[in-house]
């Protein structure tokens, strides 16, 4: 790509992942409180002072605030301006691998989803079916359009539907499979009813192939933090942890590499003789 293309191009995306970041905290925060994403507009949280347009700017009205309610000097969270860089620096990512596609398009949504979700399991050990609902139908446009765009238009659309609802049943019925198991060997709920309906959300988007990479990315990732909080005396033994972010984390992982470590795994599985 042109240089002359790339540094505006790489400009604007950032400032609308950090725009889209803006509304994520939003739905963070207000849909698990049961609260409008879109009524009333953005105000302090403790004075309920309206907010002014510009101390809305992604990232930098939170700097230019200096990290305090322009009206009551309330703090406001560094999360803020944190989630509005992250996801703009995850478009970013998006945008330099897959450059102008459809799939730059469909992975800023998918990640946006994840993000979110992310951060509501987090707060609240939730994962609200209307993100998980709303995602996996996402999730099924995206594979119709990737289909009739890059194969042989309506065959193509009907070929990757059926690939992504295989992935969004195999997700469901892989987790609720681990779910009732572990009930039944741990004598109690190991998992979510939340989980299973994400892991088919990532299964409608990434197929089941790339699902499984995903799972098991999520699965190392949860045992690895895991195990080391407890050992870092930050987490008690039988203490519940969120398992959403390791799933979302597990995703993006089979977005950027699922291809390669595909193709690592079939090599040593599968020798050339």
């Amino acid at each position: 790509m042109d240089i002359f293309i790339f540094v505006p191009a790489s400009i604007i995306v950032f400032s609308l992942g950090a725009a889209i970041g803006s509304f994520i905290n939003v739905v963070v925060y207000r849909l698990p409180a049961g609260l409008s994403l879109l009524w009333p507009p953005s105000r302090c949280p403790h004075c309920l002072n309206r907010l002014k347009a510009y101390d809305n700017v992604p990232v930098f009205g939170w700097l230019w605030l200096k990290g305090r309610c322009r009206f009551c000097h309330s703090k406001i969270s560094l999360r803020y301006p944190v989630v509005e860089g992250i996801t703009g620096i995850i478009f970013l990512i998006v945008f330099w691998v897959f450059q102008f596609s459809i799939l730059t398009i469909g992975y800023w949504a998918f990640c946006s989803w994840l993000l979110a979700l992310s951060l509501i399991d987090w707060d609240t050990m939730t994962l609200p079916g209307p993100l998980t609902k709303s995602g996996l139908v996402l999730g099924l446009v995206f594979q119709m359009s990737l289909g009739f765009l890059t194969e042989s238009g309506w065959v193509g659309l009907v070929k990757h539907l059926i690939f992504g609802i295989a992935g969004a049943v195999a997700g469901l019925w892989l987790f609720d499979s681990i779910s009732i198991l572990g009930s039944l060997a741990f004598g109690k709920a190991v998992m979510g009813a939340g989980d299973a309906k994400l892991a088919a959300m990532m299964g409608a988007w990434l197929g089941w192939k790339y699902l499984l990479i995903a799972s098991f990315m999520a699965c190392f990732l949860g045992v690895l933090i895991g195990g080391g909080a407890i050992v870092l005396s930050r987490h008690k033994m039988g203490q519940k942890m969120p398992f959403g972010p390791f799933l979302a984390l597990g995703a993006v992982i089979a977005v950027f590499s699922g291809e390669a470590m595909l193709s690592y795994y079939l090599r040593l599985v599968l020798p050339v003789s």
